[in-house]
């Protein structure tokens, strides 16, 4: 079956005013509106579109005949999201599957409520997560190389007046510093969030240096200042300024992406993007928040190996697909393009006029340029949608599709590990 679904985007103080209803094609409401959930975490699931008089969600279809509508009788491994960000995200780490599951035993034997603010863990589950640039976006993602680091903590400290600021900037720059780098990010990340005068002053200095627009006389990269900049603007005094250098920083341009695996130290900047994720919500805080950071929890989750390659490539299937496929069962996110013959969204080179995909598991899709046609022509009784940009389609297991049409869509499934069949989607 084919089936509309559709959500209320989750109006976060990070989001965007404009960004996710002019995608929509809905009217702007003057929040910020952060996120747009398809899935069935019971967090926020999506609503079946104009199914009956009553609202029902995905998670009660899936209920209802979890053999029909669920993957293999169980619910959604995976969940897919349209992020639209204005301010910065918080910095912060997901755990494994074994630190979730034991974390959040913890928390449920000593009795913390699950919507406590203190709370780490909401699931016993992991948060694996891939994220694909809509537009130009950027983030921070993964520890750079030291030498890089220390350079340009070096250069800031250079730019500060003699005092505690420019000391604590040497200060840090020295602690990324030894033959076993991971130890030394580790040294790094425990005092730069632990509240230490000295970490608060460096964070200061680094502040003064970009008001002051000092920073652009430095021989640091455009995009590091920009970062600082908007880091600075968004959250003053918060130190996760400090440990933003240690990071790599990204500018993804349109279709290309980055995906978090556990303990990988990341925040979201600014841009519109397609996510998905294991369906999770456990959320490890390490600054740019006002809400709770467990430095000690952090600490001991965040993995400190240099991250080589921050961006994640996308396998060329054929012509109009591609997929983002990271080495874990839960999901994998395809993007097909069509040229249809009526008119052109995109150029023929890199795009197709009909893309045939075999679905043994539910596909959740988002049409996010032109209009798309999917028909299950193999079905009991012929199915077709037509689905707009903006709207959005669950497509039960069963039958292969076809999607034909003019412009651009994101399609979620489960990962090719999680129960490999001959007909799952792959790059062939």
């Amino acid at each position: 079956m084919l089936i509309f679904i559709e959500n209320t985007p989750r109006t976060y103080a990070w989001g965007s005013v404009d960004a996710l209803p002019e995608m929509l094609g809905t009217a702007a409401t003057g929040e910020p509106q952060a996120e747009l959930w398809l899935g069935a975490h019971p967090g926020h699931p999506a609503s079946v579109a104009k199914a009956t008089k009553q609202p029902r969600t995905l998670i009660d279809l899936i209920e209802s005949d979890p053999e029909r509508w669920g993957v293999d009788g169980k619910d959604l491994p995976f969940l897919m999201k349209v992020l639209a960000i204005g301010a910065p995200l918080s910095l912060q780490v997901h755990p494994n599957a074994a630190q979730a599951a034991a974390g959040f035993a913890a928390e449920e034997e000593r009795g913390i409520p699950r919507d406590a603010a203190e709370r780490n863990y909401g699931d016993p589950h992991h948060k694996p997560e891939l994220l694909v640039a809509l537009g130009e976006m950027t983030a921070l993602s993964g520890f750079r190389p030291l030498a890089d680091a220390r350079r340009d903590l070096r250069m800031l400290a250079a730019a500060v007046p003699t005092g505690p600021s420019r000391e604590a900037l040497h200060t840090a720059a020295d602690l990324l510093t030894g033959e076993d780098p991971a130890a030394a990010r580790q040294r790094f990340i425990e005092w730069a969030l632990s509240g230490d005068d000295a970490a608060a002053a460096g964070v200061q200095g680094i502040s003064v240096i970009v008001r002051a627009s000092q920073a652009a006389d430095l021989e640091l990269d455009p995009l590091r200042v920009a970062v600082l900049s908007n880091l600075v603007a968004a959250h003053p005094g918060d130190a996760g300024i400090l440990v933003s250098v240690a990071l790599h920083a990204l500018r993804l341009q349109p279709g290309e992406a980055i995906f978090l695996g556990a303990g990988q130290l990341h925040a979201y900047l600014s841009g519109i993007g397609v996510e998905v994720m294991a369906s999770s919500d456990n959320v490890l805080r390490a600054g740019l928040t006002v809400k709770h950071v467990d430095v000690d929890e952090v600490c001991r989750i965040v993995d400190t190996a240099e991250l080589d390659e921050p961006k994640f490539r996308a396998e060329r299937c054929r012509p109009g697909l591609v997929a983002w496929r990271p080495e874990v069962p839960d999901f994998q996110l395809m993007r097909v393009r069509l040229h249809g013959a009526e008119e052109e969204a995109f150029d023929a080179v890199g795009s197709a006029e009909q893309i045939d995909l075999s679905a043994p598991h539910p596909l959740v899709l988002i049409a996010t340029a032109g209009r798309v046609v999917i028909e299950r022509p193999a079905a009991e009784f012929a199915e077709v949608a037509v689905v707009k940009r903006g709207q959005s389609l669950y497509v039960s297991a069963g039958e292969p599709i076809q999607i034909r049409g003019h412009g651009e869509a994101f399609i979620a499934t489960v990962g090719e590990s999680f129960a490999p069949r001959a007909d799952t989607p792959v790059c062939r």
